[in-house]
C-alpha cells in the first residue's frame, strides 16, 4: 500500500524551532487531519512535504521511497491545495486548469479530459470561460482544488482549502476531499474548523510548537475523557450550597442565580450521566429552587485541542 510518511523531522529559522521531531504516517485512501494552533508548524510540515522547503533533519517518504525534492517524477505524484490561491486570476477557470495541466506534462486528449472532469467535479463547467477574477470566494477556490486533483496524483495535501467560502461551495469541497479517500487517494487536510476534521477525517493529528501532542483515530483520542452537566438553577439559601457542593462544582451567576457543573465519567455511559442527574434534581426539588435549564456538552475534539494547546490567544 502506497504510504506517504514523514519521518523525526526538524526545521529551524534561526533560533526559533518550526518543527521539532515530527513523525506522521498518511496511508493511502485515507484522510488525515491536522490541527494546530496559529504557528504550530503545520505549514512549515506541509512545505517540507511537498518539497518546497527542505528538512534540517529527518526524512520524507513516498511508497517506500526516499523523497528527492529534484525528482519530478515522484513531486508529480503530490497535488497541493495552498492557503493563498495558487490560480491566475486574469485566465479563464479552463485557460488555468490547461496552464497547470502542461506544468503536469498532459497534453491531447488526455488534458482534455482531465479538465472536463476536474470542471465537472468543482461545478465550474459553465463558468469554465470566466475569468477568475470574476468568480466568488468560493469559486475560486473550488478552482484552486481543481488544479491539485488535476494530473490524478496519489496523495494530496490541502492548506485551510475552505478559508472563506459560502456553505454550499464548502459542502461541495468536503464531498469532493470524502470522493479522493474513497478513490484511494491518501489527504492530508489542515484547518482550523474541527466540524469539517470531524466530518471527513479517519485520523487526525494535533501540533502546537511543532511538536506532534496526539495522533490517532478520533473515537480513540476521545475514549476515557469526561463529559460535563450543567444545571442552572434559582437562588437558594446559603446554608443549602454547601450540601451540593459533593454532587457539583457550584457558580454564581447573575440575580443569584446558581449554575451546577458535574463532570460525568463517560466510559461508565448514559448511566452515570443519569444518577448523577438525578442526584441534582432531586437536591433542587428539595431546596425549593427551580430549575432553569439543563444541558450536558460531550469532550469533543475541540475540548481535547484546547486542553492540549492551551486557551491562551495565538497571533
Amino acid at each position: 500500500m502506497s504510504m506517504l510518511e514523514a519521518l523525526h523531522l526538524r526545521k529551524s529559522y534561526g533560533e526559533h524551532v518550526a518543527v521539532d521531531d515530527l513523525s506522521l504516517k498518511v496511508g493511502a485512501g485515507e484522510v488525515f487531519g491536522l490541527i494546530g494552533p496559529n504557528g504550530a508548524g503545520k505549514t512549515t510540515t506541509m512545505m517540507m512535504l511537498t518539497g518546497l522547503l527542505a528538512p534540517d533533519s529527518g526524512a520524507i517518504q513516498l511508497g517506500g521511497r526516499l523523497f528527492d525534492r529534484q525528482d519530478r517524477k515522484l513531486r508529480a505524484t503530490l497535488g497541493v491545495v495552498p492557503q493563498d490561491l495558487a490560480i491566475y486570476p486574469d485566465l479563464t477557470a479552463r485557460e488555468n486548469l490547461v496552464f497547470f495541466g502542461r506544468l503536469y506534462g498532459l497534453s491531447g486528449s488526455d488534458l482534455k479530459n482531465r479538465i472536463a472532469h476536474v470542471l465537472d467535479r468543482t461545478g465550474l463547467t459553465q463558468n469554465a470561460h470566466e475569468p477568475a477574477r470574476n468568480f466568488s470566494g468560493g469559486m475560486k477556490r473550488r478552482l484552486n482544488f481543481g488544479v491539485a486533483i488535476l494530473h490524478g496524483p496519489q496523495f494530496v495535501i490541502l492548506d485551510e482549502p475552505t478559508v472563506g467560502v459560502d456553505p454550499q461551495s464548502r459542502s461541495h469541497l468536503l464531498d469532493a476531499i470524502r470522493e479522493l479517500g474513497a478513490a484511494g487517494v491518501g489527504v492530508i487536510y489542515a484547518t482550523h474548523y474541527m466540524e469539517e476534521i470531524e466530518a471527513v477525517c479517519q485520523r487526525v493529528a494535533i501540533v502546537d510548537h511543532g511538536r506532534l501532542l496526539a495522533c490517532g483515530a478520533l473515537d480513540e483520542l476521545l475514549k476515557g475523557h469526561n463529559c460535563e452537566l450543567r444545571v442552572e438553577i434559582s437562588a437558594i439559601p446559603e446554608r443549602l450550597i454547601a450540601q451540593v457542593q459533593g454532587l457539583a462544582n457550584v457558580q454564581r451567576a447573575g440575580n443569584g442565580a446558581l449554575t451546577l457543573r458535574a463532570v460525568v465519567d463517560s466510559e461508565r455511559g448514559p448511566a452515570s450521566l443519569g444518577v448523577r442527574l438525578r442526584q441534582i434534581l432531586d437536591f433542587v426539588q428539595t431546596s425549593g429552587a427551580e430549575i432553569r435549564s439543563v444541558a450536558t456538552e460531550e469532550f469533543s475534539l475541540e475540548s481535547l485541542f484546547l486542553q492540549l494547546t492551551g486557551r491562551s490567544l495565538r497571533d
